[in-house]
């Protein structure tokens, strides 16, 4: 489910969860464990997180999202889903190494907020990146409008989560979603030296210039909250559910699966 590798002081995260690095709990289980060896394993300076997938991270399991939804204490249940991913991407935020997310494939809804939880971002230009959760009624809750706000501003996170937009790599590039890009086929070898590249400087200064770039955003955590809130409130909203039994039962109107608004 997840691989790991330390050379040259990168330690390299391969997401390997057939076939889309599905978002369940057990991986979040696994991913703080694996979280939990690596801070007593050798010591590493840069994470590298990729895929062995065909996409990056298509976000939630939706089997057992879809388990939730039929369950009589469902809304509950996917609060303390969403949290937990909350934790776990706020946990992999305040990593003192440098966190680069290598995006080779799709990373959408929850996996473009792991990739957002990183401290840097590399896209493959043909990769398809969104939070197109709103076509579901639902909100991008595991961080994603607030960290894809704090990064780009209000005005296009708004364009993006409220038009559940999905862009290709070259646009997200453009866009500052990512902060490079590069054809998929050479992808694996630019991202290997921008690790090795960072992993050659002074650990102990990166996590001081980590800290003191925290430092300069603005402390208020309280929109992490009010998107579980607003996730267990849609969750129980009747045109919400209605989307997604449509969704899974594969009567979803073409707006809410196609690929939209990848400006050039």
């Amino acid at each position: 489910m997840l691989l790991t590798d330390t050379k040259d002081a990168v330690t390299t995260l391969t997401l390997s969860h057939p076939p889309v690095n599905a978002i369940s709990e057990e991986w979040v289980r696994v991913f703080d464990a694996k979280l939990d060896q690596l801070a007593n394993g050798p010591r590493y300076t840069v994470l590298h997180i990729r895929s062995d997938q065909k996409v990056f991270c298509a976000g939630a399991d939706l089997k057992e999202v879809r388990a939730r939804m039929h369950a009589s204490d469902g809304a509950d249940r996917m609060y303390a889903y969403v949290a937990s991913i909350q934790r776990l991407y706020a946990r992999i935020e305040r990593l003192p190494q440098v966190t680069l997310a290598e995006i080779g494939g799709a990373a959408m809804g929850g996996g473009l907020e792991l990739a957002l939880a990183c401290d840097l971002r590399i896209a493959a230009t043909e990769a398809n990146l969104g939070l197109p959760e709103a076509r579901l009624g639902l909100i991008p809750g595991a961080g994603g409008t607030q960290r894809l706000t704090r990064l780009c501003g209000p005005a296009l996170a708004a364009r993006l989560i409220l038009g559940a937009e999905i862009i290709d790599g070259a646009t997200a590039e453009r866009l500052g979603v990512v902060h490079w890009t590069a054809p998929r086929v050479e992808l694996p070898q630019r991202t290997a030296e921008i690790a090795h590249s960072i992993a050659t400087l002074p650990a102990a200064a990166l996590t001081a210039c980590k800290n003191c770039i925290s430092a300069a955003v603005p402390k208020d955590r309280g929109g992490y909250s009010d998107e579980l809130d607003f996730t267990r409130l849609l969750l129980n909203d009747a045109e919400t559910r209605q989307r997604v039994e449509a969704f899974f039962s594969g009567s979803a109107e073409p707006s809410m699966q196609r690929k939209t608004g990848a400006a050039r």
